[in-house]
């Protein structure tokens, strides 16, 4: 959005001096398209998007992932992508407003009719097309790619199993979280089991981190 002027400039450029009639045409289409209302829209919610798991994608693409960081970020970027949901609307539209009184593009009155045909009503209007079919249907979107790929058991599996690395003398270690990972496998931990892994862990982490002298300085790389 910083160079959104230079993009423009340049745009116009080629639609005036390209020596290349396609590339005259292709760059007036384009000059149309980006300085639509809805382009204008579209560009500040996937900024906004991005933003809110960049974190996350920085902390899914480490070598050294800390699993736990991952998903504390996961629940951080599913939370601001709810409230952006439920209550940053208008202030999205409030920038794209401004945005689009800098750039001298047109702002449609968001009570008419949507439709692009003249001849044709489509009974939607502009703000209903702005804050349900485009801003509702991203977030929901968004939303859901996060709950399908990481649903409730992947967590407490990748949870568990980050509570059992050593690095800094097993610093993530949760009980808790470990044995609700050995629930998963009912053919290999029966209540008696669950039991006596709740004594083991206990006697394990005391073990590791106050006898076991090789786990003491184990960093992270």
């Amino acid at each position: 959005m910083v160079i959104f002027s230079l993009i423009i400039n340049v745009f116009k450029d080629m639609q005036q001096n390209s020596p290349h009639s396609l590339e005259r045409f292709a760059a007036k289409n384009l000059l149309g398209n980006i300085q639509e209302f809805e382009f204008v829209f579209m560009l500040h919610l996937m900024f906004k998007m991005l933003l809110l798991t960049n974190e996350l994608n920085k902390a899914l693409q480490k070598k050294d992932q800390d699993i736990v960081n991952a998903m504390s970020l996961l629940e951080l970027a599913k939370a601001r992508s709810q409230t952006m949901r439920e209550s940053e609307l208008e202030s999205l539209i409030n920038e794209v407003y401004s945005f689009c009184g800098k750039h001298d593009i047109m702002i449609p009155k968001m009570d008419e009719d949507y439709s692009r045909s003249k001849h044709k009503k489509s009974d939607v209007s502009y703000a209903h097309h702005f804050s349900v079919k485009i801003f509702y249907a991203v977030i929901d979107l968004q939303l859901h790619e996060l709950n399908s790929r990481f649903d409730v058991v992947t967590s407490d599996l990748l949870l568990g199993m980050a509570c059992l690395n050593p690095v800094e003398s097993f610093a993530n270690f949760d009980k808790d979280r470990i044995i609700k990972l050995a629930e998963y496998y009912p053919s290999e931990f029966d209540d008696n089991k669950l039991r006596d892994l709740n004594f083991q862990l206990d006697s394990f982490i005391v073990y590791a981190r106050m006898c076991d002298s090789k786990f003491v300085k184990l960093e992270r790389n």
